[in-house]
Formats: C-alpha cells, structure tokens, sequence
C-alpha cells in the first residue's frame, strides 16, 4: 500500500486558489478522481481566502494532500475568523452558499477542526479499487 504526505503555503489570494489547483493536479495527475479533488481544494481555498483572516493582507493558508491507498485526505488550513465554516442549506435565489455542499457531495466524509485562531477544513476521498490499478 503506497502512502505519502504533501503540503505547502499559499497567499491568502484569489490568484492562488488557482495555485492551489495546480498544486493538487501536480501532486494527483494519475488520481482517479481528480476533477473531485480538485474541485475540493479550490472551494475550500476560496473560502479560506473569502471568509477567514488568510484574506487579509499578508494572511496565508496551507493545503495538505495525504494519500493511504485508494484514500485520497485533503484538508486546507485557515488563519481562523469570527464565523465558522457550516453547511448552509441549498436556496434557488442564493448565488453563494454552495461550497460545503459541494464538498459534502463530493467527499466521502468531511469536517471543521479548530477555532477562531485557525481552523482545518478536511474531506476524504475513497477511490474505487478497480481504478486505482494502473496500465
């Protein structure tokens, strides 16, 4: 079983949530699901840098990827704020409120760790085994 860890900083930007993305398809290029993955870290990195204190200037958060076998863990980490991260219910009218609900979605379990100093958003991801093989 083949497992390894990854992580880096990023500004607090809208620009490197695009980074982030990168960072996750340079890290994943043979990861079943890596449109899923992707999609992930992009939305919690934009709320990281929407509705936390990495926003500010000179704020950062960090993005882990952890890979034990056909698990994929990704988690971004936040400079914390007032609010935390909740999953809003769906509404027709709202452009926002579709991030963790997405995650939700996408992830086969997902959660909040931490405080107003800093908090962890993670989600897991369970490829099927029959994809992991590789040609």
């Amino acid at each position: 079983m083949s497992s390894w860890r990854v992580t880096r900083v990023f500004l607090g930007s809208a620009i490197s949530v695009l980074e982030a993305r990168r960072f996750v398809a340079a890290f994943l290029p043979t990861w079943p699901d890596l449109d899923d993955a992707v999609l992930i870290v992009s939305e919690l990195a934009t709320n990281a840098v929407r509705h936390t204190n990495s926003g500010r200037p000179g704020g950062r958060f960090i993005v882990s990827l952890e890979v034990i076998g056909s698990t994929l863990g990704v988690a971004v980490q936040d400079e914390g704020g007032l609010r935390s991260p909740r999953l809003l219910p769906l509404s027709p009218t709202e452009m926002g409120g579709r991030g963790l609900a997405l995650v939700s979605g996408l992830s086969a379990k997902w959660g909040v760790v931490g405080d107003e100093n800093g908090r962890t958003v993670w989600a897991v991801l369970e490829a099927a085994p029959f994809a992991m093989v590789r040609s």
